[in-house]
């Protein structure tokens, strides 16, 4: 749910009175560092990114991709949320397309507002380091995907 990050070391820390090892994680598009546990790096979604290769096809799929999404407001974020924590780049894609265009067609609560800002957060970083783009060149790729 951070977007894509660099890991930039190993470290073993003392939290809650457990030892443990961490990955370090260097998220630049949001300036921060984050701090996964590497025995449980596969429960909080911890994955290598995508190859450019890969992140091509994403970009590429998106022209095609239908959105039907429910009227009911809690149905929607949830189904929205789980997608974004799937891990799957195709699913980010979905949320991306289906808030864009219930923005222009009604427009978004707050909520769904931010939902829609942190799933291209999501996609824009991956972009950035499967590609090696600069953050503004992969907006403008992913804005014109969905235009």
């Amino acid at each position: 749910m951070h977007g894509a990050g660099v890991v930039e070391s190993i470290v073993q820390k003392k939290v809650g009175g457990v030892v443990r090892d961490y990955y370090i994680l260097k998220l630049p598009n949001r300036s921060m560092v984050v701090m996964v546990p590497t025995d449980s790096s596969d429960e909080v979604g911890l994955r290598p990114i995508v190859d450019g290769e890969q992140a091509d096809r994403v970009l590429a799929a998106i022209p095609g991709i239908q959105v039907e999404m429910t009227a009911n407001w809690n149905h929607r974020y949830r189904e929205n949320m789980e997608r974004m924590k799937s891990g799957n780049l195709l699913e980010v894609a979905w949320v991306i397309k289906g808030l864009t265009a219930r923005d222009h067609a009604r427009g978004l609560s707050t909520g769904e507002r931010k939902m829609l800002h942190s799933a291209k957060q999501i996609l824009i970083s991956e972009l950035v380091l499967a590609k090696s783009l600069t953050y503004e060149a992969a907006e403008a790729a992913l804005d014109t995907a969905l235009a």
